[in-house]
């Protein structure tokens, strides 16, 4: 691979952490505050050269990650461990970079991805100093309900009832490997992981969730949804984005593996 002037270039993956509560969401916009501009701005100050950083995932409006990845391609041959302290050190305060590695030029942060895990909290009382992070939700949820919901989310499933409708999907089938609600402290946690997702997909599940934890749906009506027959209005409302979290996603350990947050120890505790 080169770039413009015929010098070899190099693909880098970066891991990436970030609160969404002051963005807009990951892909650059004519409007608001996004991460890709972010990120772009200040490897473009580092590196002396225009780079477009990609993403694996196109995160909402206020949704946070602790492992997202994006790779860039350069020819600036600057060590890694310089790159790395001197890309978070022209990174804003909600965005860093936790690990950057070299990979094979073929390696796509969002077409290598094998699959992603998602988590979403509620509480029922407020939470100042986690405000931005959980869904604060003061009604009483029967958990034992959306548990039992939560079972029919296994293997390859159509998501049509639990997507945003505008742009359309190429298709709406993912293939769940693991979903489950569980109560941690005074919080209901919502861990989700498949091969794909599609637009509001976790948000909207969440949101269905809720109403069997309310009594308005049952968990057999909530299977029943995960159909081609069903349709967007079936389904509950869309979760706020401020509960929702990007927590890894999954690579071959030839494009570097699952992705990592600084987070270390405590990550690992928390999945």
């Amino acid at each position: 691979m080169t770039i413009l002037d015929g010098t070899p270039a190099r693909t880098l993956r970066l891991d990436l952490e970030y609160d969404g509560s002051g963005f807009v969401g990951w892909q650059s916009q004519a409007k608001g505050r996004t991460v890709q501009q972010e990120l772009q701005k200040a490897l473009r100050r580092l590196l002396q050269q225009e780079v477009t950083p990609m993403g694996a995932g196109r995160t909402d409006a206020g949704t946070h990650a602790v492992a997202q990845v994006a790779h860039f391609h350069t020819n600036n041959g600057m060590a890694l461990d310089r790159l790395l302290r001197g890309l978070n050190a022209l990174l804003p305060e909600d965005l860093s970079a936790t690990s950057v590695v070299s990979v094979p030029d073929d390696f796509h942060a969002r077409f290598s991805a094998q699959g992603k895990r998602y988590r979403y909290r509620i509480s029922p009382v407020r939470v100042p100093l986690d405000r931005h992070r959980v869904w604060t939700f003061f009604r009483p949820l029967d958990l034992q309900a959306m548990e039992r919901a939560a079972e029919s989310l296994r293997g390859r499933l159509d998501f049509r009832a639990f997507c945003k409708a505008l742009p359309p999907p190429d298709h709406f089938e993912c293939h769940i490997e693991a979903a489950h609600w569980q109560q941690r402290g005074g919080e209901l946690v919502f861990e989700v992981e498949a091969n794909r997702f599609l637009r509001h997909m976790v948000r909207i599940l969440v949101g269905t969730f809720v109403e069997v934890g309310l009594g308005k749906m049952t968990p057999e009506d909530f299977s029943k949804l995960l159909s081609a027959d069903a349709v967007r209005s079936q389904g509950g409302q869309t979760a706020p984005a401020c509960g929702l979290c990007l927590m890894y996603i999954n690579y071959e350990e030839s494009y570097g593996g699952r992705s990592a947050s600084s987070c270390g120890q405590r990550l690992e505790r928390l999945t």
